[in-house]
């Protein structure tokens, strides 16, 4: 039998590969598209079988975390890994945002309102109604003609516009007080992604007589309540301008670019906690670290805008997110994903727990979406 020496040496030796195998591999200088489709693709699958997901019609709720980034990237792969049409979870995913678009009139809503939870049937058919306009908009614009579905979701959406009173112009939005995106300011949020789903429909819909009242009343609550917004609200809107002309001034535009453009990190990433510091319904964490959810986000926009004076910091934001696809798939053994990491800012989650990597789903998204974009060429 070994001895207790050989046996201690031999539990340090395994001690020490498992703690190397549980960080994550030292970069290349080069991002990997086909581990990032295999975390993406793996996520999508979990969240359409999580029970909690689940919704009625044999359909499951999508979400801006995880359904929505997934939707809107994981095309931009396929070239990039050989493949010819949609797989298994893309079509699944967009089947089911179409079975729901179909069935708007007959369907139940995500949430229901309750003794602790008032509001949320409206919240979530005006949440729904945009998420799913922006998602079938966004891949019709892949093959430039309107489809009947998309057209009828966009219709479904704009019967859920509110038309009166001061929130006109926007849609009623889900809260359940988790920033960035369910909370009371996350109603710009929403009417901003509206109007990126109005300017990336194909066909040219933005001209269509017949949305142009619910269009205007858009254009007026996004310039009315613009100057009170987080910088990731105004970075959504800055992203539906590049496809919506007039949503902006010229002067907003520029010194919007130039704030993102300060608001970069040294080693050339951003911080969530820079774009959206605080919101009126609870403390948020402040982390001043670059991650992939910030990172991705305005490095995209600020892509889009074809800004010159922003070059560099793309190119310095497109670096980054090259560097930093860290994330694996295991605790110990690193797995064929690789993923952008990102935080949640409400509070301290288990980031190896599935809900703790939802911060991390919207963050590979985005980042995809950045370094899949032309380099300073606004679409």
């Amino acid at each position: 039998m070994p001895s207790s020496r050989a046996r201690g040496t031999a539990m340090i030796v395994i001690a020490l590969s498992l703690a190397a195998c549980s960080r994550p591999p030292p970069s290349t200088g080069a991002w990997d598209p086909r581990a990032a489709a295999a975390y993406l693709d793996r996520r999508m699958q979990w969240w359409t079988e999580w029970p909690k997901a689940a919704r009625d019609h044999g359909t499951f709720c999508f979400s801006c975390h995880t359904a929505v980034p997934y939707a809107m990237a994981r095309p931009n792969l396929r070239s990039m890994l050989g493949e010819t049409a949609p797989n298994p979870n893309e079509r699944n995913m967009m089947d089911d945002v179409r079975k729901r678009v179909r069935m708007w009139k007959e369907i139940s809503p995500f949430y229901f309102d309750g003794p602790d939870a008032p509001g949320k049937t409206a919240q979530s058919r005006g949440t729904e109604a945009v998420l799913s306009a922006l998602m079938l908009a966004w891949d019709d614009a892949r093959t430039g003609h309107l489809t009947a579905d998309t057209r009828l979701a966009l219709d479904n959406m704009w019967t859920e516009q509110q038309s009166s009173g001061v929130n006109a112009g926007s849609w009623a939005w889900l809260d359940f007080t988790l920033a960035p995106w369910e909370i009371v300011e996350s109603q710009y949020y929403g009417a901003a992604l509206a109007a990126l789903a109005v300017g990336s429909a194909p066909d040219d819909y933005a001209s269509s007589a017949a949305s142009a009242a619910q269009l205007a009343l858009l254009r007026a609550y996004l310039r009315r309540e613009y100057a009170a917004q987080s910088l990731h609200n105004r970075l959504i809107l800055l992203w539906a301008a590049e496809r919506l002309p007039g949503l902006l001034s010229s002067d907003e535009r520029t010194a919007l670019i130039a704030e993102t453009a300060r608001a970069q990190n040294p080693d050339g990433g951003w911080s969530l906690s820079r774009l959206i510091p605080s919101c009126t319904q609870r403390t948020l964490l402040q982390d001043s670290e670059s991650d992939g959810y910030a990172t991705g986000l305005a490095t995209l926009v600020l892509e889009e805008s074809g800004d010159p004076a922003v070059v560099l910091q793309v190119q310095r934001g497109r670096a980054w997110l090259t560097h930093n696809q860290s994330g694996h798939g295991g605790l110990w053994l690193r797995g064929p994903e690789e993923f952008w990491v990102a935080r949640s800012i409400n509070k301290h989650r288990n980031m190896s727990s599935n809900v703790g990597r939802f911060m991390s789903d919207a963050a590979t998204g985005y980042a995809v979406l950045a370094l899949t974009a032309p380099a300073g060429v606004p679409r």
